[in-house]
Parts: structure tokens; sequence; C-alpha cells
């Protein structure tokens, strides 16, 4: 896991070449406010906190096996708050949730679902970094972002500082051995089948 000053350095391809973007309120940081993303009943009696990266692979599969199901059974009837944290183990890993975060509140989750489909195809280590910042500015585009929004992401340094400020206060809370983690009214899992969540859920929200 990279720390602050290597997440932030602009390296080859720059921040500015990435994807970045605005955020929700929560913690101020350079007078910007970064929130978790959230979906479902914030007065749930069951809350579910997902630590994730955007390049990491089991993060994926979480969202495209698990995800689907735990959102049409769980979060859309409302029966429990999901909670989003970004998780940030290298620079591709940050730029793809700024780009997330550049549809704001209402298409971040949209965006995201496309950034794990194609995660094979943008994040590619050894095209370097101009190569998959570009990438993400394909799988922006699609999302419907215009040019001139996601460059005022992509130069928003004070924001990228704020994110990783926002993450590493996140990753204080809990002790996340791995992506994705999972916590669960407090109490920390790791990644999960949606047969095993599910069962994890139901007692949660039958005692």
């Amino acid at each position: 896991m990279l720390n602050r000053r290597n997440l932030l350095s602009l390296g080859a391809a720059g921040l500015a070449t990435a994807a970045a973007m605005p955020a929700l309120a929560q913690e101020a940081q350079n007078g910007v406010e970064v929130a978790d993303m959230t979906l479902g009943n914030p007065d749930a009696p069951v809350t579910l906190i997902e630590y994730a990266s955007f390049t990491c692979p089991h993060c994926a599969r979480f969202h495209s096996d698990v995800m689907p199901q735990l959102k049409a059974e769980y979060v859309d009837t409302g029966m429990i708050n999901f909670v989003y944290r970004e998780v940030y183990f290298d620079r591709p890993g940050l730029w793809a949730a700024m780009l997330a975060r550049c549809g704001g509140e209402m298409r971040y989750f949209a965006i995201a679902d496309m950034i794990y489909e194609k995660q094979r195809e943008w994040n590619v280590p050894s095209q370097g970094g101009a190569v998959i910042a570009n990438n993400l500015r394909t799988i922006g585009r699609a999302a419907g972002l215009g040019e001139a929004e996601m460059e005022a992401c992509l130069s928003d340094g004070d924001m990228a500082q704020a994110m990783v400020a926002h993450y590493e206060k996140n990753m204080a809370e809990y002790e996340i051995r791995g992506t994705p983690g999972l916590v669960i009214n407090g109490t920390v899992h790791g990644n999960m089948s949606f047969e095993q969540l599910k069962e994890q859920l139901d007692a949660q929200l039958e005692s």
C-alpha cells in the first residue's frame, strides 16, 4: 500500500492526466469535503461497510457476483445501509476513484460499476500511467462525462489530497487486512460469497 506522498506524486502520467472528481460532504481537507458513498436506508438496523479498491480483482468479482443480489435483496428494499469506502493501493486506484466521483453522488455507483466491469482493460500496469489515465477517460466518456467536466475534476489537486486524507482516516477505523473488506455493524469480515454474506446479514437483522 502506498503512502500519502507516493499516492499524490504526479509521476509520468501526472494526476492531471488521470481523471479527478468532486465529492460530497463529511470531512474537510484544504477546504474540500469528501464523503463515503452510500446506498439503501441510512436508518436501517444493519450497516454494511465495504472497503474496496478499483484495482483489486477480488473487488471486481465481488461487484459482479455479489453486489447485484445484495442490492436487490437488501439495499433496494431498505433493509440495510450500504457504505462504500475507497481503498488506494496505487495511483491508478486513486485516479479511478476520482473518475467515479466526477459524476457526483447520483452517478457514482453507475460509473464505479463500469470501472470494475472493464478493470482488465483499463488497468494494465505494463502500459504505463499515461495510457491507464487515458483508458479511464474513455470510461468517463462512455459514462456521459464531458471533456471539460473531466478536466475540471482531474486538475483538482486539493480534491486528491482530501480523498487520500479521508482514506487514511477510514483505514484507521477498522483493521482491514485485505480487499474487499466487509464490516457488518462494527464487526470486520473478509471477502464472502453472497450466501455467506446473506447468513451474516440475516443474523443481524433477526437479533
